[in-house]
């Protein structure tokens, strides 16, 4: 499947709202009906059981079957999905096994990102927002071990033997953060970090994406909420439209650009979340992810509905779908295998 957005459609916009609990409410009936909705992300409060998951999914897509479903299951502390799914290790687990075996933990990197993407598909979720290509550095409260490692080159290898595992089990990838978090200390869910260092400084941690993005590797990226003032002094990276136009024309990126969760407080500065909707839309972002607020994602599917009446076109993510069938017997051999070499919990 192609995620790839034609030049006619670079500016199509759409809302990734979520869902209130473990069975669809009122308000989440009436977020599925609003005409902006692209997709739905999924949290832990909505998971009880592998079987309740897939009940849930077949409740929305009895509703809406083209919407595709998103989730953060990366592994180590960013996991919606626990019981009933592999325990997946941090990705720095990765990065300091490769240091003793190269080649055995590329392979494992591409085994965890199968079997993370397949253990998805079995309940009906399609994506998950994955994987993360910021460069550790020993600094961020928010990144840290959820890194693969604290050098470009490295994170490049084994986060791309990871995306290979996905594209294997039918899953599109999305990096994150673009262009870089994990140089600055403060937490972008809780306050606005800004990272002061020079453009030359930030393309060292940009190495992932230009290099995933030049091999097709990716089919989303997703902005950080980080003020780098080298290039935009006003805006975060993903309410910036230098930014955004950078990773268009310079990087060559021509997927979708999601915009990092509109109720964390890096975001705040824009604004309310109309103003929150409209700037990153006026700064290019396709996909508007909004969590946690359903007055908030309201406000967002207004002010993206809006667009569209005013002649933007309508994201239409449908064929982010993952349609591929999931093999139960090689689905035990890789835990086995995987559980064997201690990278499962």
């Amino acid at each position: 499947m192609s995620q790839s957005l034609t030049l006619a459609n670079i500016g199509a916009v759409g809302v990734i709202a979520d869902l209130e609990g473990t069975v669809l409410s009122d308000t989440d009936r009436q977020i599925l009906s609003a005409p902006a909705l692209s997709g739905l992300i999924l949290f832990a409060r909505n998971y009880e059981s592998p079987s309740q998951l897939c009940e849930l999914v077949a409740s929305v897509r009895a509703i809406r079957a083209d919407l595709p479903f998103f989730v953060d299951q990366e592994g180590g502390r960013v996991q919606r999905f626990r019981e009933g799914f592999s325990r997946l290790p941090t990705m720095l687990t990765l990065g300091h096994a490769y240091d003793q075996n190269p080649t055995a933990t590329l392979a494992h990197a591409r085994q965890l990102g199968w079997l993370m993407a397949s253990e998805l598909q079995q309940c009906g979720v399609d994506v998950s927002f994955a994987p993360v290509l910021d460069v550790e550095r020993g600094l961020s409260k928010v990144i840290g071990n959820r890194a693969f490692a604290m050098d470009p080159a490295r994170v490049t290898l084994l986060a791309g033997a990871f995306i290979d595992g996905m594209a294997d089990a039918g899953m599109a990838a999305v990096g994150k953060h673009f262009p870089g978090h994990g140089a600055v200390e403060a937490d972008s869910h809780h306050e606005l970090p800004v990272d002061a260092r020079s453009l030359e400084q930030l393309r060292y941690d940009m190495r992932p994406f230009v290099h995933l993005i030049s091999h097709g590797k990716l089919g989303g990226i997703m902005p950080s909420h980080v003020l780098y003032p080298a290039l935009d002094p006003l805006r975060t990276a993903g309410f910036s439209s230098r930014w955004l136009d950078f990773l268009r024309s310079q990087l060559g990126f021509g997927g979708v650009i999601f915009s990092d969760d509109l109720s964390m407080e890096g975001a705040a500065a824009a604004g309310g979340y109309a103003e929150r909707a409209e700037q990153a839309m006026a700064a290019g972002c396709n996909a508007l992810v909004v969590c946690n607020r359903p007055q908030g994602a309201m406000a967002v599917l207004a002010a993206t509905a809006q667009q569209l009446q005013n002649g933007r076109p309508l994201l239409d993510l449908s064929a982010w779908r993952n349609h591929t069938a999931v093999d139960a017997s090689q689905l035990q051999s890789v835990r086995s295998e995987l559980s064997a070499a201690g990278l499962l919990g």
